[in-house]
């Protein structure tokens, strides 16, 4: 199922899509998926980012080729670190390159949603908490990045956090290729069988941290493959089973 999230004549609303129609729903989609009746052709709304999490957890050095092209070592648990959500923008909308920053780099990104409360979950509980996957770029001021010793600046700034373009929710997210394409030229390709961290360890160790609660999202980390992004520029990350996130690159 593909969860969407959507504007239409002034009022967002969470829908199905459905080839190219989206079917409206009632309320927000955790619980349970309550159709109202309305349906609508997709060439009449705006995707809108799929979700407004409270939270978004970002996951450092979750591909060994990433943590060697940037000369860091793995760490001995989950490397964490948070992304605004004021940095999110809908799929097709800009990312702006930042006056304080000259390099502004893609990170192509598997993403998972969360869909209930959970504090302290088992490991082998953790597909119970998950409502499904999307695609997520986490735009990072890498010239920044490596003068400070917190990255809320490098990751934080607005646009930094395009996701969508929709939530699949019936995904199996082994041994799937990610992807980073710039102008048309792939930049990163990798596949989820390369994380360190499994998606089922860093939902239970990060639920020992915060309460996970519906709608949040965790970002799992890039892969070797990054680089910079100029004014002019499209980037797309590309998720095998999910589709294509699209959007881009102009200066402030």
């Amino acid at each position: 199922m593909k969860v969407v999230r959507y504007r239409k004549d002034g009022q967002d609303n969470y829908g199905v899509l459905e080839g190219q129609t989206v079917k409206a729903i009632a309320g927000k989609p955790y619980e349970r998926i309550a159709y109202t009746g309305d349906t609508v052709p997709l060439s009449e709304v705006k995707l809108l980012a799929p979700c407004e999490p409270e939270k978004i957890i970002a996951v450092g050095l979750n591909y060994l080729s990433h943590a060697k092209e940037i000369n860091m070592e793995i760490p001995d648990v989950p490397l964490l670190f948070f992304k605004p959500p004021s940095a999110i923008i809908n799929p097709g909308e800009p990312i702006v390159r930042p006056v304080q920053s000259a390099q502004v780099e893609y990170e192509a990104e598997l993403a998972v949603v969360i869909k209930k409360h959970g504090k302290y979950i088992p490991q082998e509980d953790a597909q119970d908490y998950i409502f499904g996957f999307t695609c997520l770029n986490d735009v990072t001021a890498r010239d920044l990045q490596f003068i400070e010793s917190q990255w809320a600046r490098s990751k934080g700034f607005d646009t930094f956090c395009p996701f969508g373009p929709h939530i699949e929710t019936d995904y199996d997210y082994k041994g799937k290729q990610i992807k980073a394409v710039l102008n048309e030229e792939v930049k990163q390709d990798a596949n989820t069988d390369d994380f360190i961290n499994s998606v089922e360890m860093l939902v239970s160790y990060i639920s020992t941290i915060m309460t996970l609660k519906p709608g949040d999202v965790i970002s799992t980390g890039t892969a070797g493959g990054i680089g910079p992004m100029e004014s002019g520029d499209m980037i797309r990350v590309e998720i095998e089973g999910i589709g294509v996130l699209e959007n881009e690159v102009i200066d402030f």
